[in-house]
């Protein structure tokens, strides 16, 4: 079935669209109250598109559809540019992205591993954003996920530059990547405008992809890269400086004190550095139509503006400028938002990728095994349920097989969060995107060596995600998971449980206690787990290099590590023993309590 099926709702084009989403559909080549020495440069933004051409679910292999009734994927966005190009012709535009291109759907993951292209051919995302016409783009922490010679080979097969002026070489400390473009661009009147483009990657990098960017890439902070390079943009002549940032704009780091960079800065980068008018948002996956945050030197107001993530929305950005001899510089500035729900997805871009994504449609719904019954991942952050403990199973199992030596004594422990509550196998015939829509990222599987001690830390850290309750009693899902932190809702990628592969690991939560005090009866096969007692704990890389902050296991001694993805290991399983049933892995080890009392979850 191909991502060509009608969408469920009307859905309109050009100048309709735009008014439906609130916009003016009058030119606006002028700002008002300067006459002929103004105008109007329009940015439009896209951010974390994360593989997505169409308005597709591969996992459910339907059309997209969320509680909002978002549609999704480039092709949808570019109607909504190609209206506003109409609208705006002849006026000054630009066109970016704020990273997050490559990695999240089976359509990126397919043309990374199953037929890379640094095999041959061109990578689907570099099709579209090429018709699109982007001028530039902010390198995401994604786009190192597949390793560095593929990023440098899709970097190659774009028309715009990928930039990253805090991506930089160990040694000289200068960018391994184009840090700015400088983009002149013809006025309808008076001199040309110089515009300075600045991209911001996130420093996380260096933890969450350690492995491929280690010795050859550092990341310094958003804030140091951008003090020195804003004033260089400066000197180069331009009117108007623009950054595109792979960083939230609410001030936060889910790596903790791992990093002296905060994950998220672009609010402190408007804040710290002078001569900034605009920032184009991304990494966090929220919709800010519109941000003003003052810069603390000159007192001015710097836009921020984030539109969404997976193409969901289009960031409409517009710098009023007036003139001063040959110079410009930026009276005002606003921006919106539109809704991709209200457009018709442009038939070129997806005549481009359809072959591609009509491969990778065939591609996941091949029947690969059974199961003996149904089973969901929707209660998975409340309870311990056995689609979970599947992946628990099978890492577990792997690395059982490949410890060596004294450590193959090892009793084996293995973590894994509900990173899909939609996931499902169905009774019966259970296809590739079945189990690869259970584990949705692109992790490697490691086993380290920890102490009991270690392991009710890790427990009592991941039980941050659960809200505190009074006692006894009954509650629903929201007011018990994802809890805030750092005024940030902690998400459920960073909830872990533990079970153990030949013996059960067995506790309680309670929830009526303080974070730090949850981890109730903590036993292994029965027996109470010592301090000193070890164990190897099967985590994926994204922990064990310091991803979501966990004790121990960043510095803990490795004892395992494969180069094969999860999610591919879990296909592997199920193609090579045809058959999940889970009375060979399932069994109740963990559950949510109030004072000793079972908690009534709804």
């Amino acid at each position: 079935m191909s991502s060509a099926a009608p969408t469920r709702r009307g859905v309109l084009t050009g100048a309709a669209a735009l008014a439906a989403a609130g916009y003016a559909a009058s030119p606006a080549s002028a700002a008002s109250g300067h006459g002929g020495h103004s105008t109007r440069l329009t940015i439009l933004g896209t951010t974390d598109l994360h593989g997505n051409v169409f308005d597709w679910d591969y996992y459910k292999n339907t059309v997209y559809d969320d509680a909002a009734h978002n549609d999704i994927g480039i092709a949808k966005v570019q109607t909504l540019i190609k209206a506003q190009r109409a609208r705006l012709a002849g006026q000054p535009l630009l066109m970016l992205d704020a990273g997050d291109t490559i990695q999240g759907t089976p359509l990126a993951y397919y043309y990374a591993k199953v037929e890379p292209i640094t095999s041959g051919g061109t990578h689907p995302m570099a099709t579209a954003m090429n018709l699109v016409g982007y001028d530039a783009a902010a390198l995401g922490n994604h786009e190192f996920n597949y390793g560095i010679p593929l990023l440098r080979t899709y970097a190659s097969q774009l028309n715009f530059p990928l930039l990253g002026a805090n991506a930089v070489d160990p040694v000289t400390k200068l960018p391994v990547f184009t840090p700015y473009l400088v983009k002149t661009v013809r006025m309808p009147e008076g001199p040309d405008l110089k515009v300075g483009i600045l991209g911001l990657t996130n420093p996380g990098i260096a933890i969450w992809d350690r492995d491929n960017v280690a010795g050859r890439i550092e990341f310094p902070g958003l804030v140091e890269q951008a003090t020195v390079f804003v004033p260089k943009l400066k000197k180069l002549g331009c009117d108007v400086v623009v950054v595109a940032a792979h960083s939230g704009a609410v001030t936060s780091s889910s790596y903790g004190d791992a990093l002296p960079y905060p994950e998220n800065a672009s609010s402190l980068v408007a804040a710290k550095v002078p001569d900034i008018d605009a920032i184009l948002v991304g990494h966090a996956h929220v919709d800010i139509p519109q941000k003003l945050v003052t810069n603390e030197q000159t007192g001015r107001p710097v836009l921020l503006c984030e539109p969404d993530f997976w193409g969901m929305r289009l960031a409409v950005m517009e710098l009023d400028l007036v003139r001063h001899g040959n110079r410009w510089s930026v009276a005002s500035a606003s921006s919106q938002t539109l809704n991709s729900n209200e457009a018709l997805e442009d038939p070129e871009v997806a005549a481009s990728v359809r072959t591609q994504h009509d491969k990778v449609v065939a591609y996941v719904n091949t029947v690969i095994g059974t199961s003996t019954q149904a089973m969901s991942a929707a209660r998975a952050p409340v309870e311990d349920v056995p689609i979970i403990d599947f992946v628990n199973y099978v890492q577990a199992a792997a690395v059982k097989q490949g410890l060596t030596g004294s450590d193959a004594s090892l009793p084996v422990l293995s973590i894994a969060a509900p990173f899909n509550r939609s996931a499902s196998f169905p009774a019966g015939e259970v296809s590739r995107r079945d189990v690869a829509g259970l584990y949705i990222y692109d992790n490697f599987l490691f086993a380290v060596k920890v102490t009991g001690q270690q392991v009710k830390d890790y427990l009592e850290y991941s039980m941050r995600y659960f809200r505190q309750v009074p006692g006894p009693g009954s509650y629903s899902m929201d007011q018990v998971t994802n809890a805030p932190s750092q005024g940030v809702p902690i998400p459920d990628y960073n909830f872990d449980t533990i079970a153990g592969l030949d013996a059960r690991l067995s506790y309680d939560v309670d929830l009526a206690q303080p974070v730090g005090s949850r981890i109730i009866g903590l036993a292994y096969g029965g027996n109470p787990v010592t301090p000193a007692q070890e164990f190897a704990l099967a985590v994926n890389n994204y922990r064990q290099s310091g991803g979501g902050g966990f004790p121990a296991v960043s510095t803990a001694p490795v004892l395992y590590s494969n180069s094969t993805d999860i999610r591919q290991l879990l296909i592997d399983w199920v193609g090579a023993h045809h058959t999940i049933d889970p009375t060979q892995f399932a069994s109740v080890d963990w559950r949510l309590v109030a004072n000793g009392q079972p908690l009534t979850i709804t």
